[in-house]
C-alpha cells in the first residue's frame, strides 16, 4: 500500500511499489522533485497571505488477487465501499478510482481497458485505465485511487459569517490551523483503503486467524493460475 500526496498526486500505470520507497523524502509526499518544489512554494506563497489550500492526494496497492468485491449488489461493490471510505475523511469532497473524472470526458474506445491473451501472460491488459476495479471487483491490476480534498476552512484570516444569538454579520474565529494538510489525508486514505481491503479478504477468503487466510488465498491463486506481478 502506497499513497502520496500535494496538489496533483502522480500517474501511477507502471509504477510498482519500490518506485514509492522514497515518497517520505519529500515534505509533500510527491515522487516528481520538481514538483515538490512547485508545490512547497505554493503553499508557503498562500500561508502568508492567511489562505489555506487542498488539493489530491492518490493512494494506491498492489499484489491484489483479483475477484475481491461483488458484482452482485451495490453495497457488495468494492468501489462503492473505497468510495464511502475515503468520503468519511474530513474535508474530502471527490474520490476517482484509475482515471476517474478524466473517463467521463474520453470516448469508449479510450476509457476501458482492452484485454489481450498469451501463452506466456495469460489473460492481460496493456492499460489500467479503471485503476484495478471493473464490475464492482478487483483485477488484479494496482488498485488507484484518487481524492480530492477541499481547502480547510479554518483560516488565520477570518471568513465571514453570521452570529447566532444576534442573527448580525460576524466574523469567524480565528484559529491555530494548517495551511496544507493534504500529504496527511494521503497517509489517512492508506489507513481507511487497508480497512477496506483487509474486509473484502475476510468476506472472501473467511478464516479466523491470518494462517487461515493465507491458505486460502493460496490455494486461491493457485486454482485460478494467477501469480502478483510486484
Amino acid at each position: 500500500m502506497r499513497g502520496g500526496g500535494g496538489g496533483g498526486g502522480t500517474r501511477s500505470n507502471g509504477l510498482r511499489p519500490k518506485d514509492f520507497a522514497d515518497v517520505d523524502a519529500s515534505p509533500v509526499r510527491c515522487l516528481d522533485a520538481d514538483a515538490t518544489k512547485a508545490m512547497v512554494e505554493e503553499i508557503n506563497v498562500l500561508r502568508k497571505r492567511n489562505e489555506s489550500l487542498g488539493g489530491v492526494f492518490e493512494v494506491l496497492a498492489f499484489g491484489l488477487v483479483p475477484g475481491l468485491g461483488s458484482h452482485v449488489s451495490w453495497e457488495e461493490r468494492l468501489d462503492g465501499r473505497i468510495g464511502m471510505a475515503m468520503l468519511s475523511i474530513q474535508a474530502v469532497k471527490g474520490c476517482g478510482i484509475g482515471d476517474g473524472f478524466d473517463l467521463a470526458g474520453r470516448p469508449g474506445s479510450a476509457a476501458h481497458d482492452e484485454i489481450f491473451y498469451s501463452e506466456e501472460r495469460g489473460y492481460y491488459r496493456e492499460t489500467n485505465r479503471s485503476g484495478g476495479v471493473e464490475g464492482g471487483m478487483t483485477t488484479g491490476e494496482p488498485l488507484i485511487v484518487r481524492c480530492g480534498m477541499k481547502p480547510l476552512p479554518t483560516l488565520t484570516k477570518p471568513l465571514r459569517s453570521v452570529d447566532i444569538a444576534t442573527l448580525e454579520p460576524a466574523g469567524a474565529l480565528r484559529e491555530r490551523t494548517d495551511s496544507c494538510t493534504v500529504p496527511a489525508a494521503g497517509v489517512v486514505g492508506e489507513a481507511m483503503l487497508a480497512i477496506v481491503l483487509a474486509d473484502a479478504y475476510r468476506a472472501k477468503f473467511g478464516g479466523d486467524h491470518i494462517d487461515d487466510v493465507r491458505a486460502a488465498v493460496a490455494a486461491y491463486e493457485q486454482r485460478i493460475g494467477w501469480k502478483p506481478r510486484r
